[in-house]
């Protein structure tokens, strides 16, 4: 193996990166969609952010199901068989909304989280794809894919917004052309194969794999950053646009640099983690959510809202990916799929519950006390870094 062959990235990691770019655009686009339809066609106020939550919900309880799939007939068909379900749940969106049909809508949304569970394994399938040394630029680079969805999935929705009679069915057309797109890309993908020796073959129970520090701070981090974020990510548009009056443009712009600056940094994640090392960076994305909050709190003018959702972003970029890159040194090779279905799960069940209750909050609350919710959370998951860091020096 020369040095150039050390150094690149293989062919899968620019595919995954690719038909991340095309299939992510999918949460854009139920973001900034799912709270406005869900306004229009909720038969309650507080359940208007309904149709984004049940995505996040879909995610949790698909997980398992989408790794145990993976496991058995491996990475490639399951990309197929989930782009397949993929293209027809879009269409079902697309039919749920021109039917004006709110619960319909969720349900299509809630079937879309077997879409992201598979996204999410790109990260992982990245990862396998390359030699130890590469691991958090493998991981990066697949996030990157990210900047392009949170163009992607605002822009198609509002092209597509008068494609048909009724308001956003044309969009999920749009979105399952995207999805067609992203499998052409996956033609391409070859299965990993797992770097593994005779002594990695026997399996540890979860219950001795939990025992290790490491594997706590890589979950909580990713449970907690995932969970601030999306809380105050989800309830954005409705503290917003029906709120405050904020124009559709304006919050629509806010939930695009909010996610482009959630995978804008992965360009760089990597040359930080060589400079800083993983716990410097992770305390830094908490800080970030700290600076967020403060900003949000001091005022609602499209400013306050726009900064204080870029610095969302970088803040669970820096927990996201500093989390991703430890999780490998919690398993070994053939201990990967039940670790990360347990890592996943409990993120993204983690992140239904904030998620549901974010529009229970912004109506029964405020925005402001929302905000100061995060706090205890951010602050204790502060604590597990530093001691995890103090620890290990």
């Amino acid at each position: 193996m020369n040095d150039q062959t050390k150094t690149s990235l293989p062919r899968n990691v620019w595919i995954l990166t690719a038909s991340q770019a095309l299939i992510l655009s999918v949460s854009s686009m139920v973001v900034f969609v799912g709270g406005l339809v869900g306004a229009q066609l909720a038969p309650l106020e507080n359940l208007a952010t309904l149709p984004v939550a049940s995505i996040v919900v879909g995610t949790a309880v698909t997980i398992p199901p989408v790794t145990f799939l993976m496991n058995k007939i491996g990475r490639r068909r399951s990309f197929f068989i989930i782009g397949i379900y993929s293209v027809l749940v879009a269409f079902l969106a697309s039919y749920a909304i021109s039917a004006s049909n709110f619960y319909l809508f969720c349900f299509s949304t809630f079937l879309f989280g077997a879409t992201y569970s598979c996204v999410m394994q790109f990260r992982f399938a990245s990862m396998e794809s390359v030699s130890e040394e590469l691991i958090p630029k493998a991981a990066s680079m697949v996030l990157v894919g990210g900047i392009a969805a949170a163009f992607l999935g605002p822009e198609i929705a509002l092209f597509g917004k008068d494609l048909l009679k009724v308001e956003f069915a044309g969009s999920f057309i749009l979105l399952a052309g995207l999805f067609v797109i992203a499998m052409f890309f996956l033609t391409g993908f070859k299965n990993p194969i797992p770097r593994e020796t005779a002594n990695e073959s026997l399996q540890r129970p979860l219950k001795e794999i939990f025992k290790q520090r490491v594997f706590w701070v890589s979950i909580l981090s990713a449970t907690i950053g995932y969970a601030v974020m999306s809380f105050i990510m989800t309830a954005t548009p409705v503290s917003m646009h029906v709120m405050d009056g904020h124009s559709l443009s304006h919050t629509k712009w806010v939930i695009q640099s909010h996610i482009v600056a959630m995978f804008l940094p992965s360009l760089i994640t990597a040359w930080i983690i060589k400079k800083l090392g993983l716990s410097k960076m992770m305390i830094t994305g908490l800080v970030a959510y700290l600076i967020c909050i403060a900003i949000a709190f001091a005022g609602k003018d499209l400013g306050n809202y726009w900064v204080s959702l870029i610095l969302l972003g970088v803040g669970w970029n820096f927990l996201f990916i500093g989390a991703t890159t430890l999780l490998p040194q919690c398993y070994k090779p053939s201990e990967r799929f039940k670790v990360q279905a347990v890592n996943d799960f409990v993120i993204f069940g983690t992140q239904a519950v904030a998620s549901l209750s974010a529009g229970w909050f912004i109506f029964a609350v405020g925005w402001k006390v929302l905000l100061l919710i995060n706090l205890p959370f951010i602050l204790a998951l502060s604590v597990v870094i530093l001691k995890w860091r103090t620890k290990k020096a």
